[in-house]
């Protein structure tokens, strides 16, 4: 969703950026693309914790030019913030994996005491972590978390793990 922000460059320091609708929660970095790139973030730690089932309504782009967070210092830009992380509902999916592949999975989630869907999303979600993307990869951009190796990689000739 669009959420418009309020990006300030103060004296001898980096850019700021300020969430109108989500009071209190701010983003900081030393370039313009730097502040932008960790809002989603500071949004992710604002909320973390808290028992929130529904992101802010939007504030619009022209009440913001009348108030007082907005200077003639400062820039409003549209961010797109993505509030997934808040959805309290679980989705199915399905997937294919080769048998040998699931009998190995489903002992390792028994070892550590998880069901198999528990196991691959901590599994995905330390993979995320590991390669450093989480804060790269924007809602409905295509990119490969694999590296080129690993995407050309597969168990049956011919086939190609791609996006």
């Amino acid at each position: 969703m669009k959420y418009p922000v309020i990006i300030h460059k103060d004296d001898e320091t980096g850019y700021g950026v300020t969430i109108p609708d989500i009071p209190g929660c701010f983003s900081y970095g030393d370039t313009q693309e730097e502040a932008i790139l960790n809002i989603q973030e500071a949004v992710e730690l604002y909320y973390h914790g808290e028992d929130v089932s529904e992101p802010p309504v939007p504030s619009q782009m022209a009440d913001l030019l009348n108030s007082d967070l907005y200077t003639r210092d400062s820039f409003l830009y549209l961010a797109d913030i993505d509030f997934a992380f808040i959805a309290p509902k679980t989705q199915r999916i399905n997937i294919t994996v080769p048998e040998y592949k699931l009998i190995r999975i489903d002992r390792a989630a028994k070892a550590r005491g998880l069901s198999r869907s528990a196991f691959f999303v901590d599994c995905a979600e330390q993979h995320i972590r590991n390669l450093g993307i989480a804060k790269t990869v924007k809602r409905g951009q295509k990119k490969s978390v694999f590296p080129l190796k690993i995407q050309q990689h597969s168990d049956r000739s011919g086939e190609h793990f791609t996006d």
